[in-house]
């Protein structure tokens, strides 16, 4: 919808605020490059927004006026120390208060997880759940991240493991993930081990290669300093001053899952994530991240950190084409889809 289509829209007893930024370069964060961030809130909130200099002037429907003055206030609380401001955390803050739910942008963007070498890109949480989720990981030993795709579980994971390498806290990264498809019997495949499980590893190589560059991870490889691993080959091991990831957990069995977390040895830190709504076990079988959630609940030093569609993190496109979706699939179930 155009602009002009959305103030034909807004009714004549519109609310009218007013906001003033202090601070030339906040306001040109809140604003956004070519002023994207105020035509983000325009099209999310049904309002015309006004800028002129540091002067802001929002019109629209009381409750539309009212969120987007709130979302505002919330990006001009979280640039106050010199955060420069992304559209997706724009379009995070959108989601919060149509969700009617308060979010304190500056607790979430202000500590920062790593620096990447490649473009100096700063990796830090991007949502509250993505902040509890790795403060849940600093603080305790094992923490279980749950929730579904786009939300962040396994890249956070892997940067809080290059973290702690970077600052010696652990000697090696084992990253870990069930070869569901090949039924955990690699012998057929052909090729080493290596050729077998990396298909399966793909997603954890993307997010080391952007973290660290793709020569020093192939370096650390050949030293093993970082290892990957199919779930199989974790029997009878000890692993003993290192960071482990279990991925794609949603797809142990029972004995699996507890025959993983038992191989947990001094001074080492295990995330495990997964996705309970995408289990990929044969009929019959019983998911162990499931189960793992009702046995370890009150276990002290462990977590379980829950996510939701809140927390996804992706392209607008993409969020609209998930919501396309799940019309559609509520509608199929419904008698409504098609057939």
């Amino acid at each position: 919808m155009s602009v002009s289509a959305r103030r034909s829209q807004i009714p004549k007893t519109a609310a009218v605020k007013t906001l003033t930024i202090h601070d030339e370069r906040q306001a040109l964060q809140v604003y956004g490059l070519g002023d994207q961030h105020l035509r983000l809130l325009e099209k999310s909130f049904g309002v015309e927004i006004f800028a002129r200099g540091s002067a802001l002037r929002i019109k629209g429907a009381r409750e539309g006026t009212g969120q987007a003055v709130a979302v505002l206030e919330r990006l001009i609380a979280a640039t106050d120390d010199g955060l420069s401001l992304a559209p997706e955390q724009v379009q995070y803050a959108i989601r919060m208060a149509k969700n009617h739910e308060d979010v304190d942008l500056k607790s979430i963007y202000k500590d920062p997880i790593l620096i990447s070498p490649i473009k100096h890109r700063v990796i830090k949480p991007k949502t509250e759940g993505q902040r509890r989720y790795v403060e849940a990981v600093r603080r305790h030993a094992m923490v279980f991240g749950v929730g579904p795709a786009g939300t962040g579980k396994t890249f956070l994971a892997v940067a809080m493991a290059v973290a702690a390498l970077t600052r010696k806290e652990v000697s090696r990264i084992i990253l870990v993930r069930p070869a569901v498809e090949a039924g955990e019997r690699l012998g057929f495949l052909p090729g080493d081990l290596q050729a077998k499980v990396d298909p399966y590893f793909r997603p954890l190589y993307d997010a080391l290669f952007e973290m660290m560059g793709i020569e020093k991870f192939h370096k650390l490889m050949g030293e093993g300093v970082i290892e990957v691993a199919p779930l199989a080959y974790m029997r009878g091991r000890t692993l003993n001053d290192a960071f482990i990831i279990l991925d794609e957990a949603q797809n142990t069995t029972i004995e699996q899952m507890k025959m993983f977390l038992t191989r947990m040895g001094f001074n080492s830190k295990i995330v495990v994530t997964g996705d309970v709504t995408q289990i990929d076990l044969p009929t019959g079988k019983a998911s162990g991240l499931v189960q793992v959630q009702a046995i370890l609940r009150n276990v002290d030093d462990i977590r379980f950190v829950y996510l939701t569609g809140l927390d996804v993190v992706r392209h607008e496109l993409v969020q609209q084409i998930m919501k396309a979706y799940d019309k559609f699939d509520n509608g199929s179930k419904s008698g409504g889809g098609a057939a």
